[in-house]
């Protein structure tokens, strides 16, 4: 016979045929003294484990299960954790492999559009039909009059394939005759096909870009980006001195230069897409927009990191799967505005007002229907 007292919190005493014995602290590190030897259990939920703190007797083998079995879940808490760095860092390396490698999509060049050959009518339909048209009300044993009724059939749906034949093509040379139209309206730069080849080449951009003009044969373009901290990591996979798998947080400069990258990407993406659709287009300018955090009255503000301007020909011949997007801009562009932070390398908004010409280009924009609700 025994009891169990608790006197307070965390603290009770047993009292059995052994002697009195008293249990100090939670269940999850709880230490046993009085009768017998102290000890200490652990336990989380409905398992528990006991461990002695006395010398001179063998660990009993439940208190060596007990150890083995804590250590079993050390390691298998550090093989997860290590699992998940392995995933967080292949996701990051992903990020920043997207990065490096937006520019380099290719964009096949227009050429004139052809209009499909029509498909054949269905002779075994319009057989069919005109074949039980005819045979309606003829007895099935009338041979000769089963007979002619089939051979009218047949030459009605002859006569019938020729005039579904003769209207598909048809509607095949005005549907060419209207794409012939369009391909001499986009090679002599007519601003309104140019703009709409433009719009529907730039709808499923990751970026949101849009065409707001064209002048002679230079197209003006804007590409709405997002912010550092949603394009560009704050941490990148490396290794230690040992060779184990480390996540560094990326300093501020290296941000920076990532981000500059990004941009530079969307703009040699986009260049390189209208380009490809309008043929006739000899140059481009770009500028490259970013929605800021609203202003005190509530009102969206937008910034301008960075304007440039392409002609074509300087884009031929670039080495576009080994030559990093920054560096393609710097070298092919004939006028490139930016300003960086001297200290850290981040693009800061451009001064609108020393660019007249920029500034009448944004306000041409209308900002909520180039986001698309983003």
């Amino acid at each position: 016979m025994g009891f169990s007292i608790k006197l307070a919190p965390g603290v009770r005493i047993r009292a059995s045929s052994r002697g009195i014995r008293t249990s100090v602290g939670p269940r999850a590190a709880r230490v046993h003294f009085g009768a017998g030897r102290t000890g200490v259990s652990t336990g989380l939920g409905p398992v528990g484990f006991y461990t002695s703190l006395g010398g001179g007797r063998r660990p009993s083998s439940r208190a060596t299960s007990a150890a083995t079995f804590k250590r079993q879940v050390a390691a298998q808490q550090r093989q997860a954790a290590h699992a998940q760095r392995v995933e967080e860092a292949q996701h990051l390396a992903q990020s920043f492999l997207r990065i490096l490698e937006l520019h380099r999509v290719d964009f096949p060049a227009a050429s004139r559009p052809i209009a499909p050959q029509p498909a054949p009518p269905d002779r075994a339909s319009i057989h069919k039909h005109y074949e039980q048209h005819a045979l309606g009300g003829i007895g099935l044993f009338d041979r000769a009059k089963r007979a002619r009724a089939k051979q009218l059939a047949t030459q009605w749906t002859e006569a019938e394939m020729q005039r579904q034949w003769t209207t598909r093509c048809e509607q095949q040379a005005t549907w060419q005759q209207y794409l012939d139209q369009r391909w001499q309206q986009l090679c002599s730069n007519s601003p309104e096909v140019v703009l709409e080849t433009l719009e529907e080449a730039f709808e499923d951009n990751e970026a949101p870009s849009a065409a707001v003009g064209l002048t002679v044969d230079e197209v003006s373009l804007v590409v709405l980006v997002p912010s550092v901290d949603q394009v560009v990591p704050e941490r990148m996979p490396t290794t230690t001195q040992a060779g184990n798998l480390s996540l560094r947080k990326l300093p501020q400069r290296d941000r920076a230069a990532y981000y500059k990258q990004f941009l530079c990407g969307q703009v040699l993406v986009t260049v390189r897409e209208a380009l490809a659709v309008a043929p006739a287009v000899a140059s481009a300018r770009i500028a490259v927009l970013r929605r800021d955090e609203p202003d005190s009255y509530g009102r969206p503000r937008v910034s301008c990191l960075l304007a440039v301007k392409f002609d074509r020909q300087a884009l031929n011949g670039v080495q576009w799967q080994t030559a990093d997007a920054a560096r393609i801009v710097i070298d092919t562009s004939t006028e490139l505005i930016l300003n960086h932070r001297a200290r850290t390398g981040e693009l800061q908004p451009l001064n609108l007002a020393t660019e007249p010409a920029l500034a009448e280009l944004l306000n041409a924009v209308d900002l909520a229907e180039l986001a698309g609700g983003q």
